[in-house]
């Protein structure tokens, strides 16, 4: 498997609930010389985005099942959620890239019924940036 799809699957990890950091690949295969930047950039941000639309997907269905015991989510934190995500609006997807909350918004983004058009849009512009910001810091620095 090329270096760029390898990537690709860290940043797609990274982006749903499992614990994995792209931003450290991206930085080390840029550090390492791989090019082309664009191309990582690009694999790394479709990934991550990809995986925040597994985010969303699960939340979007996953409330057909709060009713259950084993359901992990909770009434309270569900209000808790539902209420942060309608204070800051929609435009809050922009902090989709930000570790420990981002996750958990794309999550709330599908439950809270967002429109898919506009989270895809708004979380891929938010990943692109991060990425962009991740690249042109490792090629500073090595």
């Amino acid at each position: 498997m090329g270096v760029s799809w390898g990537l690709f699957l860290a940043a797609f990890a990274a982006a749903t609930l499992l614990p994995a950091q792209s931003e450290l690949a991206l930085g080390a295969l840029l550090a390492a010389g791989h090019k082309p930047v664009w191309l990582l950039v690009s694999m790394a941000t479709l990934g991550n985005t990809l995986g925040s639309a597994v985010n969303w997907l699960l939340g979007r269905t996953c409330l057909h099942f709060a009713d259950r015991a084993w359901f992990p989510i909770r009434p309270a934190q569900l209000e808790r959620a539902a209420g942060w995500y309608h204070r800051y609006g929609r435009w809050s997807l922009l902090l989709s890239w930000a570790p420990v909350i981002g996750d958990p918004l794309t999550l709330a983004a599908g439950m809270l019924r967002e429109r898919f058009v506009f989270f895809i849009l708004v979380v891929s512009a938010a990943k692109l940036v991060r990425y962009l910001v991740v690249a042109a810091a490792a090629l500073c620095w090595s």
